[in-house]
């Protein structure tokens, strides 16, 4: 039997490495979708460690907890290198229909945010009848309350503080912005908050038809209460409220009606209502490799630094 040369045998295992891994490619982009529709984020936060590299960034807190339930747990994410100033903060809560959910899961929010030089901070809060409102409300202002008095010894600025959050998290990030009783039970002056993010958010849905909004908010005897459209006020903080026009789960409207109602307030804002993308599209592309698609990357960061300029990004491997 003649063996083949060396040099063919190399490329030939070079090949088979680059099949595979091409496979691993387009088996997590046809994945990704169905990793959020049904609650496994996790899903994409493992794609993102192994596509986005592990550096530029550091889990400063992990199992941390803001408050006494079981459920009020908390991470830290920071950028790789410190530095003598304190960073910006950004704040991220995560979806999930106010039932389902956990911020361990959303690490590549984190790594995605720390790498640009900001602090970011996961909470997770109440879900299912323990989460029915005000509790998401209640345990948001809560973990506010701790990165106030907490996040300077990981190197954030408790007066930079921004907001992020997808689908039931961006309601919650909105009502903590507009209805000021929340920080204020809480201990949170007003004006703590310097910008909010909301992806794929449910600004106004009332009447509620979905089986987790019915759940959350259904026994609420006045249901205008629960919408953030009803608290829109001119002094409110700046808003990025970032949609897809695809959406079938929370329709643009919510971010096109708040943005309305902020304009009329006097607080001029205009919705992103960017063409092709999905309710889950908006997060999934904050974790790589589909941050390579730059639509909804750009302009967060774009806001975030309008509001909190941050230190020079790092520079990460493998990004």
């Amino acid at each position: 039997m003649i063996e083949p040369p060396a040099m063919e045998w190399r490329l030939g295992k070079m090949g088979i490495t680059l099949v595979i891994l091409a496979l691993v490619v387009v088996a997590a982009l046809l994945a990704g979708r169905w990793a959020i529709s049904n609650h496994g984020p996790a899903l994409l936060d493992w794609g993102d460690r192994q596509f986005g590299g592990n550096s530029g960034y550091r889990l400063a807190l992990a199992g941390g907890s803001y408050g006494p339930d079981p459920a009020h747990r908390i991470e830290v994410i920071v950028p790789a290198q410190t530095e003598a100033r304190l960073r910006p903060v950004v704040v991220f809560f995560h979806g999930g229909g106010w039932d389902s959910g956990q911020p361990g899961n959303y690490r590549f929010v984190g790594r995605q945010l720390a790498r640009e030089g900001y602090i970011v901070v996961l909470p997770g809060y109440r879900l299912g009848s323990a989460g029915r409102y005000p509790a998401m409300l209640e345990d948001g202002a809560l973990a506010l309350a701790w990165v106030k008095e907490n996040v300077a010894r990981f190197g954030g600025d408790p007066a930079q503080v921004m907001l992020i959050g997808h689908s039931a998290g961006a309601y919650n990030a909105a009502m903590l912005a507009l209805e000021r009783q929340w920080l204020g039970r809480a201990g949170v002056e007003d004006g703590f908050i310097r910008g909010v993010i909301g992806l794929s958010g449910p600004y106004d849905f009332y009447p509620f038809t979905s089986a987790s909004a019915k759940a959350a908010f259904g026994a609420v005897a006045d249901p205008a209460i629960t919408q953030p459209i009803h608290f829109a006020r001119g002094d409110a903080p700046p808003m990025l409220l970032i949609t897809g026009d695809r959406d079938e789960t929370v329709k643009p409207r919510n971010s096109a009606a708040l943005a309305k109602a902020l304009s009329a307030a006097g607080a001029p804002t205009r919705p992103v209502i960017i063409a092709g993308l999905d309710h889950v599209d908006p997060v999934k592309l904050l974790a790589a490799p589909f941050n390579r698609d730059r639509r909804v990357i750009e302009p967060v960061l774009a806001f975030l630094a309008s509001r909190c300029r941050p230190s020079a990004p790092v520079q990460a491997g493998g990004r």
